[in-house]
């Protein structure tokens, strides 16, 4: 079953980039919210107690901060 990934993320931020880079190498489809545009996902984020960026949404799983070290996304991406 294909999962949903979607990346929240703001301009010109490089983790963001580097949180996209990484999803694109391990060959997974994602959607991209801007926190800074649409405030729906902003509204989302900000419930779960995320503050900053990027964030990760997986089948509405949120993932922050040391959750998104490679080795930890891994696991949740490939479950």
């Amino acid at each position: 079953m294909e999962k949903e990934i979607i990346v929240y993320s703001t301009p010109l931020c490089v983790p963001c980039e580097n949180l996209k880079k990484f999803l694109r190498e391990e060959g997974l489809e994602f959607k991209v919210k801007d926190i800074m545009m649409d405030s729906e996902a902003a509204e989302l984020l900000e419930e779960k107690g995320v503050r900053s960026a990027p964030a990760l949404g997986i089948n509405g799983k949120i993932l922050f901060g040391v959750d998104l070290k490679p080795e930890n996304l891994r696991k949740e991406l490939y479950l």
